[in-house]
């Protein structure tokens, strides 16, 4: 079993839905303690979200169980004085707090940066929103499907006919929270497990989608030539893209010239290796409408399947056009180690949970517990605060948690 590296930390994730929850999600994996901090009675909202209705109304929805296996979920009102000082008394023992709300909320609480750093001098404060913490933006609400929009995302998905598209699942929400957890993971490696000043960490959804799209912004910054929607074809190489066969889709992704030549022998084209119209990279981005063509009438004599075992004991990189659970239950995913299981859990059975896709020493990372019930863990976690049994119930009784 690999060491852990985050697990002498402890993080109050204070987020709801995804960006912020699966930044935690991420964390708990590398061995941090998370502590989910949710509302009295309704939790975070992903708790009544998902496919399964049943699930949703016992406030166990997918949307949760997705990114939220491995932490302690403790109820507190944060708009209670005691409330506050509960939290407080958190904060002061922790290392990292997430949170996602809009800028402004956690200070007019009385929470934000300068009021916890004053009683944790080393809090990693991560603040996740749509825009970022300043820029004329910053109070706007957001969700995945306008960063998609706004970041130029939607233009250049789909083709010229369906342009613009949304991608099919939240990848802004899901880059926000990648970043800030390597923000969060590179400021405590920074220390090198000592004390450091209190930082704040100012998470743009919309910064972060964009900064992964690097070559086509680059194209624009520097050569001059906005990005186009293009469908399934490569716009830095040819023939790159998704090619019909005698059944199925298959993608080939021939950009160096030796992998064009491959292609060529195998399918029986090698002619078009000294076709002016094909013999270099420039002249194939040029004619790729009609290499597409060549080649797929070629294709059209076997299925997807028998050209890409050919294909690939050629060299080519190539690959199955797969749905989702044709990918889930693919042998390779399934030897990576990638899903792991929880059975029996309470109000929900079994939980299939989708680890994170990188291996240390060989081993997947993994969490130990479920993704817990609503306050599941409270008075397990107040009593760690020395908080004692009697005024736990005064505390459940007052509604503070």
């Amino acid at each position: 079993m690999f060491e852990q590296p985050l697990k002498k930390y402890c993080v109050i994730d204070l987020t709801n839905v995804l960006s912020g929850p699966f930044c935690g999600h991420l964390l708990a994996h590398m061995g941090a303690d998370v502590i989910k901090i949710e509302v009295p009675g309704t939790g975070d909202l992903a708790r009544q979200l998902g496919a399964d209705p049943d699930l949703n109304e016992k406030k166990m929805g997918v949307s949760f169980l997705a990114q939220n296996a491995g932490k302690r979920s403790l109820t507190i009102n944060l708009k209670t004085a005691k409330g506050k000082e509960l939290f407080k008394r958190l904060v002061a023992k922790a290392d990292v707090l997430i949170e996602n709300f809009r800028p402004g909320v956690m200070d007019r609480l009385g929470l934000g940066f300068d009021d916890l750093k004053l009683i944790n001098t080393n809090l990693v404060y991560c603040a996740i929103s749509g825009f970022g913490a300043t820029g004329p933006l910053r109070f706007q609400p957001a969700y995945d499907q306008i960063i998609q929009g706004m970041s130029g995302v939607m233009s250049i998905t789909g083709d010229s006919s369906s342009a613009p598209l949304r991608v099919g699942y939240p990848i802004a929400d899901t880059v926000g929270g990648m970043s800030a957890a390597f923000a969060i993971s590179s400021v405590l490696a920074g220390r090198n497990g000592g004390a450091g000043e209190a930082v704040f960490i100012d998470v743009s959804m919309l910064a972060s989608t964009m900064s992964t799209m690097g070559w086509v912004v680059s194209n624009y910054l520097i050569a001059g030539q906005p990005p186009q929607p293009m469908g399934n074809d490569n716009f830095t190489a040819s023939p790159s893209g998704t090619f019909q066969t005698g059944e199925g889709l298959l993608n080939i992704a021939a950009n160096k010239q030796e992998q064009f030549v491959a292609l060529c022998d195998v399918i029986g084209l090698a002619e078009l290796i000294g076709d002016i119209r094909f013999s270099e990279r420039q002249t194939r981005l040029q004619n790729r409408h009609e290499l597409k063509q060549i080649i797929e009438q070629a294709m059209e004599s076997k299925s997807a399947l028998e050209w890409e075992k050919k294909l690939s004991a050629a060299g080519v990189p190539v690959g199955l056009v797969l749905s989702l659970p044709e990918a889930l239950n693919h042998p390779h995913l399934r030897s990576r180690g990638m899903i792991g299981k929880f059975e029996n859990v309470p109000q929900v059975g079994n939980v299939d949970v989708f680890r994170p896709g990188f291996k240390l020493n060989g081993l997947s990372p993994q969490v130990k517990s479920p993704p817990p019930l609503l306050g599941q863990h409270t008075e397990e976690l107040l009593l760690e605060l020395g908080i004692d049994s009697e005024e736990i119930k005064t505390l459940y009784l007052e509604k503070v948690i």
